[in-house]
């Protein structure tokens, strides 16, 4: 028998639960699924900024997140000179009084997943299906999306016909690839390899903190008991990394973070390094009829800010809040569909805009080994006038046009006996 629901969300990503939770808090009938049996996937993104924190207050969920481990970043800066002085660039801490949060909060992404899905769980019409893979889109007489077919862990498949399609299934979008939308394409110098290695009690300040040298490029980030660290070369190079072998790559990483050079031999093999396939591109056009495309579905973001899961938490509140009456209505037209996109295509241009700078004029000139840190003019900038810190903050943090909860979606409080600590 064909199963049916009002909206199906491909993907149980911080985009897709998100539009689920708030959808079903309209009373739209939603069903999320997520093709792996649990979210604990390792270095995803996990930097919650302040519009995403100031978010979850106004769904009510802002004391279970305090509750959660998670370190706290309030600032972006590079370590200059012999002892290592932080230069700031970013400084968080300017934002206070213009959001409630002005930190960034480090925390698993499996965490932030299962609370929102814990949540959702408490709305009638929301359903959560794990272990549930799209393999192919429904499509009617006129071709028009009609819902999706499906595989599950046990080899079984089904179908669900839906009046919108919302695919929030990341880069590698079964349901963008088979919809065939016209993708534009941005160049990047690089790709990244993510691993971690130890941190002691009390050790290293509460920044994101690139090291740079010539030829090398990283990204430091203090989190609860490790350094997470993106280590960055050039594009289509995994391959020569791998077969340099491991002691090669210890001894990269202790050139570039000599403070963390005492513990690179905890990184037994290549098995410990991740890569990460960088890509910068984005739709030309998010929807087809009944289907439309949300986070990196629609946006692949370089990692350059970490601001990748903010701008897809940002689309899924905008579709839930232009998108929520159309569905209860059953009349959600290619307008309803494109003024999501309208609505977001502002800000996705502008932070794609700062990553390709900052790719052309620091990554670019680092990794090719004609810069060996940051851009003079910004270091003077920023020594000489410190409340300029303020404008990378407030878009690293903010950014153009911040959404909030709809009226409909939003809750008291849900109180928590103790929290967790922070660092």
């Amino acid at each position: 028998m064909m199963e049916r629901t009002t909206c199906c969300v491909v993907g149980g990503g911080p985009a897709g639960m998100v539009l689920g939770l708030l959808l079903a808090r309209a009373g739209v009938e939603v069903t999320v699924l997520e093709k792996h049996a649990d979210f604990l996937r390792d270095f995803r993104g996990d930097t919650v900024h302040p519009t995403t924190l100031d978010l979850l207050t106004e769904l009510g969920l802002g004391e279970r997140f305090d509750a959660l481990p998670q370190s706290r970043l309030d600032r972006v800066g590079f370590p200059v000179g012999e002892d290592g002085e932080l230069l700031v660039v970013g400084d968080l801490r300017r934002l206070a009084g213009r959001v409630d949060h002005p930190y960034i909060a480090m925390v698993p992404q499996w965490d932030l997943l299962d609370l929102l899905a814990d949540a959702a769980a408490q709305e009638p019409t929301f359903t959560l299906r794990m272990d549930t893979e799209v393999t192919d889109l429904r499509r009617g007489a006129d071709g028009a999306v009609t819902g999706v077919a499906y595989r599950t862990a046990d080899g079984d498949t089904g179908e669900i016909a839906a009046d919108l399609t919302v695919a929030c299934d990341g880069r590698g979008s079964t349901a963008r690839a088979q919809a065939g939308l016209d993708v534009l394409d941005f160049p990047c110098p690089m790709d990244a390899w993510w691993f971690r290695l130890p941190r002691r009690e009390g050790e290293g300040v509460e920044a994101l903190s690139p090291r740079m040298q010539a030829g090398r490029f990283a990204v430091v980030i203090p989190r609860e008991g490790y350094f997470q660290i993106a280590y960055m070369a050039p594009k289509g190079t995994d391959a020569e990394l791998r077969a340099r072998g491991i002691e090669a790559f210890r001894a990269d990483v202790a050139a570039l973070a000599p403070d963390l050079a005492d513990r690179v031999d905890t990184l037994a093999s290549m098995d410990d390094v991740k890569h990460l396939d960088v890509r910068l591109d984005r739709l030309r056009r998010w929807h087809v009829d009944g289907l439309l495309c949300l986070g990196d579905a629609a946006h692949a973001m370089s990692p350059i800010g970490g601001v990748g899961i903010n701008l897809a938490v940002q689309d899924a509140v905008a579709a839930a809040t232009l998108l929520a009456e159309p569905l209860r209505e059953g009349r959600v037209t290619g307008s309803d569909l494109d003024r999501v996109r309208r609505r977001r295509l502002l800000p996705t241009i502008a932070v794609q805009t700062l990553q390709r700078v900052m790719h052309r004029g620091i990554v670019e000139p680092v990794l090719r080994g004609r810069m060996g840190g940051p851009p003079a003019p910004i270091r003077r900038l920023m020594a000489a006038f410190p409340p300029a810190t303020i404008i990378p903050a407030y878009l690293i943090g903010v950014g153009l046009r911040p959404e909030h909860a709809p009226a409909f979606a939003r809750r008291e409080p849900v109180r928590v006996t103790g929290a967790a600590p922070t660092r």
